[in-house]
């Protein structure tokens, strides 16, 4: 299937790219959320009357991401669980530390934080980077304290 990307797709291609994707990839995921469409003839007119807006739309996305990283870069988020000996009841997920970044003051959506390492499951300090834009990423410190009873 060959689709035009209407925004930068990580591994894949920039605006206005012309590339081939599995079908699944492209009618699952790129089309119904607004990344790319079907490469027709028409459609590829109108991405060149609309170009400009495409870019401008980027660039606007770009900059915002920049902004929510500079306020990120010096945030440190204390999480306080449940633990014995080091070790947590449970673990953090990508979603209680969204959670807990969100309840800072600046927005994060749980898809943007990447635990690379898989989910926390002991106290300490963590540097977890936060995927803010496809050129964007940011590191906030975790400090996961053993929750006093």
């Amino acid at each position: 299937m060959e689709i035009i990307l209407l925004e930068k797709v990580h591994k894949l291609g920039s605006l206005g790219d012309k590339v081939k994707v599995r079908r699944g990839y492209g009618r699952n995921f790129l089309i119904p959320y607004g990344k790319a469409v079907r490469a027709t003839d028409k459609a590829l007119a109108d991405f060149e009357q609309r170009r400009a807006e495409f870019e401008a739309a980027a660039a606007k996305a770009l900059a915002h991401a920049e902004e929510r990283a500079k306020s990120l870069a010096e945030l440190v988020v204390t999480i306080a669980a449940r633990a014995s000996e080091g070790k947590l009841y449970g673990s953090l997920t990508e979603r209680d530390i969204a959670r807990a970044i969100s309840d800072a003051g600046i927005a994060v959506k749980k898809q943007e934080v990447q635990l690379v390492d898989g989910a926390i499951r002991a106290v300490g300090e963590y540097d977890i980077p936060l995927h803010l834009h496809v050129d964007v990423t940011a590191a906030v410190k975790v400090v996961v304290v053993e929750e006093k009873k």
